[in-house]
């Protein structure tokens, strides 16, 4: 069988919908290397490929050094190829590929592929992108920033776009091509109808649904749990430190009927948040699926991975974005009736009460997250990604 370079960054978000495509690729007689940071190696490694590594601390240091403007983010991801190309180059010298899969925003994939020489599939964990949905998301972006620092990043991205263009012999592109790394084939992890104008896609992208692939087994005691009344609150795993949030949580649910679940992330000292209401079970780490499975509304950060589990298992969603895409991710959500979108600022105990009693009290909620958990398993998940790759492939002629 054939040989595939799977190139990916470090976020849990990115990392875990693939998990199961290389597990089946692997299951199917492929091998394959993979790309992540070294925090992910063991994570990676249980799925049978052999994991390589590049310097994630160098990485964002590069990635950051240029600003937050739009411009400046695509510099940095230019910048901080020059961190995972020689990476990538020195750890397979020598290593034959037939074809690659890359993240679709961790950049330098697409730069590889021409380096290398491979076709290439694009791996989309967020929502697709096509060329006018990546022009309205810049324009809107570019808008909260004055117009000399737009300018002056954006001077900068063409002297980087020509310093990588000289340097590895590639064509950089727009700052579409940069940002999303289009490919042929690109494999999106959500349905044609959770993705926003999803019939204006053409049959270059596969839309498999989540990923949702079994995680590694728990010892989670779900016997003296309420479930009937359960409600999961998670800010996923990156910006997980908001002891303020947590509070709030607690003030708004305690002694209540609900019984509540709160993963408080790995880095967050539990002994901060003082006292713990006894309706409360906090944890700095919780099975998700799991929990999901049982919760009657789940409130989020709205990241694409923990919100597409959500509603995967119909669980209605109270989002409250953080960051990145996923106020974009929140206002598709309340669009199609599946939540509600709170903005964190000024955001109150009494809001947040108030919005699980409408959720939970309105079964319309509960109706739209069945619909869209419907289409997510019906669209084919990890086994139908693979099915696509195959056939892609075996178009190509890589057997």
């Amino acid at each position: 069988m054939a040989r595939a370079l799977f190139i990916n960054g470090v976020g849990e978000g990115h990392i875990n919908p693939t998990i199961g495509v290389v597990k089946e690729l692997i299951r199917r007689g492929e091998e394959v290397v993979y790309l992540t940071g070294e925090q992910m190696r063991e994570r990676v490694e249980l799925t049978g490929a052999k994991v390589i590594t590049f310097d994630v601390s160098k990485y964002f240091q590069e990635f950051t050094a240029g600003g937050r403007s739009p411009a400046a983010i695509a510099g940095g991801l230019l910048r901080a190829a020059d961190v995972v190309i020689p990476a990538v180059l020195e750890q397979i010298k020598g290593e034959h590929f037939d074809y690659m899969i890359h993240d679709s925003m961790f950049g330098s994939g697409r730069l590889l592929s021409q380096i290398l020489n491979l076709p290439a599939i694009n791996s989309s964990t967020g929502f697709a992108l096509n060329q006018f949905g990546f022009d309205m998301w810049m324009n809107s972006l570019a808008r909260q920033f004055p117009a000399d620092v737009n300018e002056r990043a954006q001077q900068e991205f063409q002297q980087l776009v020509a310093n990588v263009q000289e340097k590895y012999h590639v064509q950089v592109g727009s700052r579409y091509e940069v940002f999303y790394n289009p490919a042929p084939l690109t494999i999106v992890y959500t349905s044609k109808l959770f993705q926003p104008f999803g019939e204006g896609f053409d049959e270059s992208y596969k839309f498999v649904g989540p990923s949702v692939a079994p995680r590694s087994n728990s010892d989670f005691d779900f016997s003296n749990i309420d479930t009937d009344n359960l409600i999961y609150i998670s800010l996923g795993t990156v910006f997980n430190q908001a002891i303020d949030f947590y509070k709030l949580c607690f003030e708004a649910f305690a002694n209540t009927k609900y019984t509540v679940i709160l993963s408080a992330g790995r880095r967050t000292q539990i002994t901060e948040l003082g006292d713990i209401p006894a309706n409360f079970i906090v944890r700095n780490y919780v099975p998700q699926l799991e929990v999901l499975q049982h919760a009657k509304l789940f409130v989020t950060h709205g990241g694409m991975n923990s919100t597409s589990e959500g509603l995967y298992y119909g669980v209605p969603l109270i989002v409250i974005p953080q960051t990145a895409d996923q106020p974009m991710v929140a206002r598709r959500v309340a669009e199609i009736g599946a939540g509600i979108h709170l903005n964190q600022d000024d955001l109150t105990a009494a809001e947040i009460r108030k919005s699980a009693e409408c959720v939970l009290g309105d079964p319309s909620f509960k109706r739209a997250c069945v619909d869209i958990g419907y289409s997510f398993q019906g669209a084919g998940g990890y086994q139908r990604a693979v099915d696509e790759i195959f056939t892609y492939k075996q178009n190509l002629g890589i057997m």
